[in-house]
């Protein structure tokens, strides 16, 4: 048996974000794709390298944007919206991602309950799926020149399936299942004849609750496959959440091995019926955070399985994608350090365990089982004020009455234009923040470069014409860790990347004890941006429970009391900003879809706490302050009650990609601004795309609630883009104003 010990997957982007700079060169037009394929190829040697002390290493785990666009590629899938554009393999792929030559990109949204974002395939009952590339194949034959064998990893045929949307009504993706595991009876067969022992199938949709007829889709899947003769021995895992009835489905099928998340369903063990014919891969080795693995508890829960299976195999819980590279590249307190695992000592950790399962619990693992951790920052005023929070501390006057106060105050039209708080961040701005990190300015020359920004952006957009006005966060290098450096019980890296899409990379701030605010975070540059203009101009920040999901967050206590920590600070600075005279306040919860639990009997608690958090931070405004929210990429529709149950004034959406379909029968209380320019793409909307978006809006809110905005903020596009894309909006909605009169 070859998977003694494993990992599900690994991080992708390069340790330096050597791949994110060179699709983006590539992209720019500055090197060619030899030079890009080159790029990659040393990336996936260094990555077999690194896990080469594992007994199986996977495969086909690298991507240049995201694997479920690859898995659309891969099964020839891709619509002919792109096919159509006559482009090589390579770009028509980008264009898929980005869009291009007016095609639309593909719909961006979040990956189950992750930060990850991917690209949701569009399937219709015209789709044929056939066996377009040989991608796993090729990268199993590269590692083998390398001299080694590996594991090809493969988005499993009923998870990619439920991950899609239907081009038509009335249709199911899920009806073409027949189809689609045809195609991967092929490759199954291919590898089989390249020599390939072992390939792993992921069906993580089967980690949420599912359908009887979802169910018996996995179940006629996996008869198929599993009864394959002469094919590669199939492991199918099932990691962030407890597998349940598909369990128990994979457990009969003929399939050699079945993976389980152990870290994000500890007790999934209870149920795990025997299987004395099977190999068990156990998650113990957690792969969405960043914490040192208990090792004790780790391997007391592997050993207990030892009865329920054939054999186990030790495991990170996930694929690795979700955590930083290596611990050894930062420089932290060596409290918060000590605590500390990233992706490659998280592989050092599952090969200890394995040995240890294999041969005793002595040598190297007895040396680091017994390391005694530091313990978490606790500050006991902040545990007070939380202990003293009482209803009313999460409550507003009623929104009619709101409403009227802040018309009063503000006095804006009817389909108000905003744009959701960042701007783009040019070269000079990101050299200025390097620059005062090496000293190499002053704190004072750096203000004075982010002043002068600011203003600059505050003409422009008085010059665009819109209404409510922002100062760009030009100060901000993400809009989490720019609260983390202002917060206490927040640490930061210096390399911790992370991939959340594309070439899109973020560096979670770790959350390792209590929370605080020590001083005011924003308003400095609010009320500098206020004095440049009469135009409202909203005081930006980040909501607790994105914050949270965006953070590596200590697992020392439960997170509904790290979010309640987060709102207390984010309270205060809210009215630090009333104080200053802002009148609009905006406070970002993207990822309250996000952490959602997948299964609904844990849905209720965490909503509950979440929305609480939101309402903590928000709800010490006064009744002519407006309040605002923003969301974005994820399936809204699931949670619109709680959305609404936030209870903000004016809640932003991202729209434009789906077309307002969020908006279909929507009964919606308050403010909303459905976005008519989708920023994930290079495309700029022209004036008449964006009237036909607005015009499809006022049909479903009244133009005195309806606002006018992109979907997510601006930070990753250039000028160039930004600028005439803003005028066309500004234009559209004044088009369709004049007709609302």
């Amino acid at each position: 048996m070859t998977i003694g010990s494993t990992v599900f997957g690994y991080p992708r982007i390069g340790p330096k974000r050597e791949l994110k700079r060179a699709v983006e060169q590539y992209w720019a037009g500055k090197i060619d794709e030899a030079a890009l394929q080159q790029t990659a190829r040393e990336l996936r040697a260094q990555t077999w390298a690194e896990l080469s002390e594992l007994d199986s290493i996977p495969s086909n785990t690298f991507s240049f944007y995201d694997q479920v666009l690859d898995t659309t590629q891969l099964f020839g899938a891709v619509p002919h919206r792109f096919r159509d554009l006559g482009l090589s393999e390579l770009d028509t792929y980008f264009a898929a991602a980005r869009g291009r030559d007016g095609a639309q990109a593909l719909e961006l949204t979040k990956w189950f309950d992750t930060n990850y974002h991917y690209l949701v395939p569009e399937l219709g009952p015209d789709t044929e799926f056939r066996l377009a590339t040989d991608k796993p194949i090729a990268e199993y034959r590269e590692a083998l020149a390398l001299g080694v064998t590996t594991r090809p990893v493969l988005l499993g045929p009923v998870t990619y399936l439920l991950l899609a949307k239907s081009t038509v009504p009335d249709f199911q993706p899920l009806d073409l299942l027949d189809g689609l595991v045809e195609a991967y009876v092929e490759l199954l067969g291919r590898l089989r004849v390249e020599g390939v022992e072992w390939v792993q199938l992921d069906e993580p949709a089967f980690a949420a609750d599912r359908s009887p007829a979802e169910l018996d889709a996995l179940r006629r899947a996996y008869r198929t496959l599993g009864g394959l003769p002469g094919r590669p021995k199939l492991l199918v895992t099932g990691y962030y959440g407890d597998l349940g009835e598909a369990f128990g489905i994979l457990a009969e099928s003929q399939v050699e091995a079945i993976g389980v998340d152990l870290v994000s369903a500890p007790d999934a063990s209870v149920t795990v019926p025997a299987m004395r014919d099977k190999i068990l891969v156990a998650g113990l080795v957690d792969g969405r955070n960043v914490w040192r693995t208990d090792l004790h508890a780790a391997l007391a829960k592997a050993a207990s399985l030892l009865g329920s299976a054939r054999e186990v195999v030790v495991s990170s819980s996930s694929t690795l994608l979700h955590v930083p590279y290596d611990l050894e590249a930062e420089t932290l307190d060596p409290d918060v350090q000590a605590r500390l695992a990233f992706a490659r000592q998280k592989v050092r950790e599952i090969v200890l365990l394995g040995q240890a399962l294999r041969t005793g619990a002595d040598g190297a693992w007895a040396d680091e089982a017994k390391r005694d951790l530091p313990q978490p920052r606790r500050d006991d005023h902040v545990r007070a004020r939380i202990e003293a929070l009482r209803p009313e501390h999460r409550t507003r006057a009623p929104y009619a009455e709101r409403a009227a106060a802040q018309q009063e105050r503000l006095g804006l039209p009817p389909l108000a234009t905003t744009t959701i708080g960042s701007f783009p961040q040019t070269g000079d701005i990101r050299k200025a923040r390097a620059a005062v990190r090496k000293g190499d300015i002053t704190e004072d020359e750096y203000g004075q470069r982010m002043r002068d920004e600011i203003g600059r952006v505050i003409d422009l957009q008085e010059d665009i014409g819109l209404d409510v006005l922002v100062h760009g966060e030009p100060e901000r290098n993400d809009m989490v860790q720019y609260f983390a450096e202002h917060l206490e019980g927040f640490a930061g890296t210096e390399f911790a990347w992370v991939q959340s899409y594309g070439s899109r990379c973020v560096r979670p701030p770790i959350i390792h004890g209590d929370v605080s605010r020590s001083k005011p975070m924003t308003v400095a540059w609010s009320t500098y941006a206020q004095s440049l203009t009469s135009k409202p101009v909203k005081g930006m920040l980040t909501g607790p429970v994105t914050i949270l999901a965006w953070s590596f967050v200590r697992d020392d206590q439960p997170l509904a009391d790290t979010a309640a920590q987060v709102a207390l600070a984010l309270r205060d600075e809210i009215s630090d900003l009333e104080a200053a005279g802002i009148r609009i306040i905006q406070v970002d919860e993207p990822a309250l879809r996000e952490l959602l639990p997948l299964r609904e009997k844990n849905q209720a608690a965490y909503l509950e706490w979440s929305v609480g958090a939101f309402r903590l931070a928000t709800s010490g405004a006064t009744t002519g302050t407006q309040v605002h929210t923003h969301l974005c990429y994820s399936e809204f529709g699931e949670v619109i009650g709680a959305i609404s149950d936030l209870d903000a004034d004016v809640t932003t959406i991202e729209a434009a990609r789906s077309k307002m379909e969020i908006l279909e029968g929507l009964d919606f209380p308050r403010g909303i601004g459905p976005g008519v320019y989708d920023i994930h793409s290079p495309l700029v909307p022209t004036e008449d795309d964006v009237v036909a978006l607005i015009t499809e809006a006022v049909r479903a809110v009244p133009g005195e609630r309806l606002w006018i905005n992109p979907d997510c903020g601006l930070k990753t596009r250039g000028y160039a883009e930004v600028e005439p894309a803003l005028r066309n909006l500004v234009a559209a909605a004044n088009r369709v104003r004049a007709d609302l009169r």
